[in-house]
């Protein structure tokens, strides 16, 4: 099958071949396991995911090497140590977050239907020259030195961005219009507002390794440079994140990369996934939108989260809603139905086809409805393909038994809890108190409840 995929540095479509495809390499940003990982944080999990499986299909299961990193140094994880463990010795604090919101976050994307990566490096084990010869950290920084793309300053190491003629490419940005983003401090020690930190200085009370510039800590972007060449090489096929990560983080990986390696490229596809808005607003704790993958995996089989992302093409913006999680739901109950514990022995072309032009997952729903419709009149064939195709997506993780029995159980409510939340729902808008009246509907939808207003009053029903 043909594959073609988008690449954001080209800003175009194209075919994908692989450097080598006995070994084709993806790499993509894992999480920094400061805190527990929110919905958004699951896109590019179950996105990738996606493609992973496919590329497998593809170049065969064990041609396929995807490496996902775990950030486990970062000042956010230093903070929450310090917060969460007062009077314990920094570094104890640090393993101790880090190792429970791993573990928290495997197990998420492991409900969420996600094959585990080949390797999940943690960037604590890259920083200083290993004994197994693997790149790292510090021999990246020295090179980046020795080739003059970077300088020592105020106690710091940086990359001189002015020493790369096309810094900005994937961004699209000319270097003269760029702003500092996201961790990139603006320093008087500086050659240019946009030169960023590889090496910093760490305090006796920060978490820190003794390097030729001084005992300290790498920048953020010089991690996923030493990770990824540490398994995939100097140049691979595809490097994934979301769109969040294109500037600054993947274009200082890039500069990083290419310098050190005095490559042309760090990989040949750069692939990024659109942001995501709950119920049309932008998720954040001070609007009470923000919800964790295990907050809703409470409420939420993992396929139906993982279904409520795949309907929206992964390039293109989700908007996501009770009412989305709903309808994934009831699409999924009926696939179940109509699946059942079909072998799924035979290929459907036009789901290859669908996930070949750019991962369309939105048009292979379009595919999987038709097959449903046939396999339901009593094709067979259909119903094989069908099956197929769901758990190429990671669907049917369940036999049709198990996730009937699990619809049952999410379906018995207390009746008395939802009728004294619905009681003072009524009292709330009665006193137009509708912040109050909006968070109590939103308390039964995530219970599974679906209201039904009328002028005679309320009723309510298990969502279907």
């Amino acid at each position: 099958m043909e594959l073609r995929l988008y690449d954001t540095l080209t800003r175009d479509k194209r075919v994908f071949t692989p450097i080598d495809k006995s070994r084709v390499r993806m790499y993509v940003c894992g999480p920094t396991v400061y805190d527990f990982a929110h919905i958004g944080n699951a896109r590019p999990v179950i996105v990738f995911d996606v493609l992973y499986r496919l590329l497998r299909y593809v170049y065969g299961d064990s041609h396929v090497v995807y490496v996902r990193n775990i950030t486990d140094v970062d000042d956010k994880i230093n903070a929450r140590a310090a917060r969460d463990f007062p009077g314990m010795p920094l570094n104890d604090g640090i393993r101790k977050v880090t190792k429970k919101t791993e573990r928290q976050f495997q197990d998420d994307v492991t409900e969420l239907g996600c094959l585990p990566p080949t390797e999940q490096p943690r960037a604590t084990d890259f920083v200083l020259p290993r004994a197994d010869g693997k790149a790292d950290m510090v021999t990246l920084i020295k090179k980046l030195i020795e080739r003059g793309h970077a300088y020592e300053a105020g106690g710091e190491v940086l990359f001189d961005t002015t020493s790369m003629p096309d810094y900005g490419a994937l961004a699209g940005r000319n270097l003269d219009e760029q702003q500092a983003g996201a961790r990139v401090a603006v320093d008087a020690h500086k050659k240019h507002a946009n030169d960023f930190v590889l090496w910093k200085q760490s305090s006796a009370e920060e978490p820190g390794w003794e390097s030729p510039w001084g005992r300290g800590r790498p920048g953020w972007h010089i991690e996923c440079s030493a990770m990824s060449a540490a398994y995939l090489g100097d140049v691979f096929d595809i490097h994934g994140g979301g769109l969040d990560l294109i500037f600054p983080h993947h274009e200082n990986e890039i500069a990083q990369s290419r310098c050190a390696h005095g490559t042309h490229a760090m990989a040949n596809f750069w692939m990024h996934n659109g942001f995501l808005q709950v119920e049309g607003e932008k998720m954040s704790k001070s609007l009470g939108n923000f919800f964790t993958i295990r907050e809703l995996l409470d409420k939420w089989p993992g396929e139906v989260l993982r279904l409520t992302m795949l309907k929206t093409h992964y390039r293109q913006p989700i908007d996501w809603t009770v009412k989305g999680l709903e309808e994934s739901w009831k699409t999924l109950d009926d696939w179940y139905w109509v699946a059942g514990d079909a072998a799924g022995d035979r290929i459907c072309k036009p789901v290859l086809a669908s996930l070949g032009d750019d991962l369309n997952t939105h048009q292979v729903i379009t595919v999987l409805h038709g097959l449903r419709n046939k396999a339901q009149g009593g094709d067979e064939n259909a119903r094989n393909e069908f099956a197929w195709s769901l758990r190429l997506l990671g669907f049917l993780g369940k036999s049709a038994a198990d996730w009937a029995a699990q619809r049952q159980a999410n379906a018995d409510v207390d009746a008395s809890k939802v009728q004294s939340l619905i009681d003072a729902r009524t009292a709330a808008r009665a006193a137009k108190d509708f912040a109050e009246s909006d968070r109590i509907r939103d308390e039964l939808a995530a219970m599974g409840v679906v209201l039904k207003d009328s002028k005679e009053g309320t009723t309510w029903e298990v969502a279907r």
